[in-house]
Formats: C-alpha cells, structure tokens, sequence
C-alpha cells in the first residue's frame, strides 16, 4: 500500500490510500474504533457526609443527578493519553492493583451553586494529565450542593466499552472519478450547482472538477444530466480516507498504532501458522 497524506492536523487526518484493497482499508478503520487504547476514567469514589469549606460553610455531599450518571460523565472526557508510559492494568507489574505505571489519579472538589466542568478534574501528579478540553459540562450545583470525588484513569480498548474508543466518526471511500460525454451534454444548460460539494464549474465550454477528492460518489451530477452524459466510478484499489480523534491521542498517533496493531496481529499469525 502507498499512503499520501492530504490533511494533517491534531485531531483530524484525511490521506490517500493505493494499492489496496475493501478489506485492508476496513481492517485499519475497524482496529482505529476497537483496538486503539486510551486512558479513561474507569472508576470513582464519591465522598459522603457534610463537606467544608474554607470559610466554615457546611455543604451537602448531594447533587441533582445520581452518581452513576456523574461517573458515567467522568468516563467519557477525553483524557491526555501516553500510551509509552503505561501498561494496561490488568498486564502491569501490580498485578492490578494499581499504581503509577497503570493507572492516573484525578481529584473533583466543587462547591454550588455553579456549573461542574471536565476542567475542574485535577490530576494527582504531573500537569500534563490535565483535561486539554475543559469546558465539557458535567453537573449542576444549587446551593450549599457540593461534589469530592477521586477518579482513576487507566487504558482501555473501543471494544470494551465506548469511552475507551479514542477515534470518531473513520470513513472511506473510492477514489472518485468523473467523465462527460459532451456529445451529450449541453454544457449551457447543465447546472453546476447540482453538486453538493460545491467541485463543478464552468470553464471553457467545459465542465471541470475543481477537487476531485472532495466527491462523495452521490451521483447527483448524473442525476441532472441527461442518460450517458455524466459518468461516476470509484477507483476500487484507491481510497480516500479520513477520521478525528476525540483529543486524547493526535490523529497521527492512532494511525501509528493500528497499524502496529495489525503488523503484530498478522506476525503473530504467521508464526504460529510457521510453527504446523
């Protein structure tokens, strides 16, 4: 396969893929949603009882939603995810039990009456744990409400559960290809703007396609001209494809290892199929 990269940014990518196939390109997007790890909030402790404040006033452990509905909140921010530094829990050297190469501690002291943030998370340890999007509401506080919680990070996989899913939104498609037949087609008559994408214009007594890769195969052009005028294909062994990260890992970063996800998935299997 030959890949070339068209838009890169932290938490979106969009690139080329040759020389492939239906089944390549689909294994990559199923391993970016279901193998890809990340770190997530997998556990919390509620404190109970009365709460202080600095300035001696006593406030209620009580808030308007259960707490498994702020445990569930807490579970899908997007955490700074180092996959380098940490072991899976359950493959650690704590044997899980939990400890600084598995897992990240987070602390939530908030006093009412205001508005909860993924901001307001406090990593217990290095600042760059700290929720990079920090405005993602978690609860309402009225007064004399309060909230302390403790919450643990540690990695997970899409396929567990979705808040371990770091990839939103993976899609393909053919390379498109557009032809006119102008023995057909009126060029004055056929209306550009049937296209969605916005890609056809006018130039010359022809109809050019301004961005080829911006063609979403919807056939609309074929549509508003006449039988055989307009031709759409896609290229079955070329592909654009493209996805965004929740925030947690760059888009560069959760290319990198599916691919290493599959590199060692297929080396595994040829060396227990060497081994017959």
């Amino acid at each position: 396969m030959d890949i070339e990269f068209r838009d890169v940014k932290d938490s979106y990518i969009r690139f080329v893929v040759s020389e492939a196939n239906p089944q390549k390109i689909n294994a990559i997007r199923r391993t970016l949603v279901s193998d890809v790890p990340k770190m997530s909030v997998n556990s919390v402790e509620f404190h109970l009882g009365p709460i202080m404040g600095e300035d001696g006033t006593e406030y209620e452990s009580v808030t308007p939603l259960f707490d498994e509905i702020i445990a569930h909140r807490l579970g899908l921010v997007p955490l700074p995810t180092y996959l380098d530094e940490f072991n899976f829990r359950n493959e650690c050297t704590c044997k899980g039990e939990g400890c600084p190469n598995c897992t990240v501690m987070y602390s939530l002291n908030k006093k009412g009456p205001c508005t909860v943030y993924s901001g307001d998370l406090e990593p217990l340890g290095s600042e760059k744990y700290r929720v990079k999007d920090e405005f993602i509401p978690i609860v309402k506080l009225g007064p004399k409400q309060a909230v302390l919680v403790y919450a643990t990070a540690e990695l997970g996989r899409g396929k567990q559960h979705a808040k371990f899913q770091a990839v939103q939104a993976p899609g393909y498609r053919y390379y498109p290809s557009v032809r006119f037949n102008y023995e057909k087609l009126d060029v004055e008559k056929f209306d550009t703007g049937c296209c969605p994408e916005g890609i056809l214009e006018k130039r010359d007594s022809r109809i050019v396609v301004t961005d080829i890769e911006k063609c979403t195969l919807c056939k609309a052009c074929v549509d508003a001209a006449p039988r055989g005028a307009v031709e759409v294909t896609g290229d079955e062994t070329k592909f654009v494809m493209q996805f965004e990260t929740d925030g947690s890992l760059t888009a560069s970063q959760a290319l990198i290892k599916s691919l290493e996800i599959l590199e060692k998935g297929s080396s595994d299997l040829l060396e227990k199929l060497k081994a017959l």
